[in-house]
């Protein structure tokens, strides 16, 4: 049973690993878009951008709900990175201790 618990909380801490470089490559997506480094046209460009933005949002949106405005400066992903790694690290406590 041990194992088992075990294997499930690697696997999550590695989604939520993954999903953590999903919110880094949707930020910097978003800096190179509104920079006009990208060309929006490109449909490939375009499609990667609504990728990222459909993996992201929902669990963006909530925290952007209740942050303050900040002049147009999104920490959002900032805060939810800290989420994961809080989660990250209470996995891996409860890792160590079974």
């Amino acid at each position: 049973m041990n194992a088992l618990v075990g294997s499930l909380l690697d696997v999550i801490s590695t989604a939520l690993y993954l999903y953590s470089l999903v919110i880094i490559a949707s930020a910097i997506f978003s800096w190179l878009y509104a920079f006009n480094i990208v060309n929006s046209n490109n449909q490939v460009i375009n499609t990667i951008g609504r990728v990222l933005y459909n993996l992201t949002e929902p669990a963006l949106r909530p925290i952007r709900r209740f942050m303050p405005d900040l002049g147009g400066i999104d920490i959002s992903p900032v805060i939810l990175l800290l989420i994961i790694m809080f989660l990250q690290s209470f996995i891996a406590r409860m890792a160590f201790s079974m």
